[in-house]
């Protein structure tokens, strides 16, 4: 398991239809002993209310990231708590970095 990799700009996902959706990496972290992706359509940045995309990934041999469905409830629960408990946490240091200034 990585420890939040790092990947700047954008993944394009192949739809049903063979339709494309280009998606800003949001955030990449470890849950239940494993790498998840958050994904989010590049035309949904501005608004608050935009649509996440959260896959299980591991990375190829060329160093790309190979997402994987997460087809389970319970999976996807876990992963969707882990990733607003990042984001709690990025808050909160936010917020104590602030108040040291």
């Amino acid at each position: 398991m990585s420890d939040n990799m790092e990947f700047d700009g954008t993944i394009t996902l192949l739809l049903d239809g063979d339709e494309e959706l280009e998606c800003a990496i949001i955030a990449t972290f470890p849950a239940n002993d494993k790498d998840y992706i958050a994904l989010m359509p590049v035309d949904q940045l501005e608004n608050e209310e935009g649509e996440l995309f959260f896959y299980r990934y591991t990375i190829n041999e060329e160093g790309e990231p190979v997402l994987e469905n997460i087809e389970e409830d319970e999976e996807f629960e876990i992963v969707a708590d882990a990733f607003d408990e990042m984001l709690d946490e990025e808050e909160f240091n936010a917020m104590d970095s602030e108040d040291e200034e």
